[in-house]
């Protein structure tokens, strides 16, 4: 296993989004969800990136924190 600060930067290169402070800033107010919408079945996510989400967040590994963290913010209403 790689060792690495696991960030929200590098959880959006992953997912293939610009990882800009900016525009991670953006993506999150402009995709808020609802409580009754789990965040890896939100229609904004491809199938590719909603299967990294769901794969790493089961292994509990060093993405499932910033995971976590994203999923937060994107319920923040």
């Amino acid at each position: 296993m790689l060792d690495m600060d696991v960030t929200q930067e590098l959880l959006f290169q992953q997912l293939g989004l610009d990882s800009s402070p900016e525009a991670i800033e953006q993506f999150i107010q402009t995709h808020q969800l609802t409580l009754e919408v789990p965040m890896h079945q939100a229609d904004f996510w491809t199938q590719s990136q909603r299967d990294f989400l769901i794969s790493h967040w089961k292994k509990d590994d060093e993405w499932a924190m910033v995971i976590d963290q994203l999923n937060e913010q994107l319920h923040a209403d």
